[in-house]
């Protein structure tokens, strides 16, 4: 069974920054894809960034610039740094992990596995 420790999120006003972190254990594959999805009120899910278990990182193009993740593998957690917020990030981002094609990360649908999720919201 997949578990996952999520932690960050918050309000924070336009220009602003937080980190989340995602620590996810018990996943039984040596490859993997690790890191967050978004989804703001009537909308679908978005891929926002993931990092592979070889260093591999991945940003979609709403992010990129702006948003940073990187792992620390002596504690086994993963952790995305928002800087430049923007009112439009708002939304809930889940941290997942699972074994998927680098080519693929942005299908939110071949991820199984999803934590409950933190909302971010952006907003003066």
């Amino acid at each position: 069974e997949v578990q996952f420790v999520e932690s960050g999120g918050g309000s924070v006003q336009p220009g602003g920054s937080l980190r989340l972190s995602c620590s996810a254990s018990g996943f039984p594959r040596k490859t993997w894809l690790i890191g967050w999805f978004r989804q703001a009120p009537g909308k679908e899910r978005e891929g926002v960034s993931v990092i592979g278990y070889d260093g591999s990182t991945y940003y979609s193009d709403s992010v990129k610039g702006r948003f940073t993740i990187s792992r620390d593998n002596a504690k086994n957690t993963v952790y995305l740094q928002m800087d430049s917020l923007k009112p439009e990030d708002t939304a809930v981002y889940f941290c997942v992990i699972d074994n998927v094609v680098g080519s693929s990360w942005y299908h939110a649908r071949l991820y199984d596995y999803w934590g409950q999720g933190a909302q971010v919201t952006v907003s003066s």
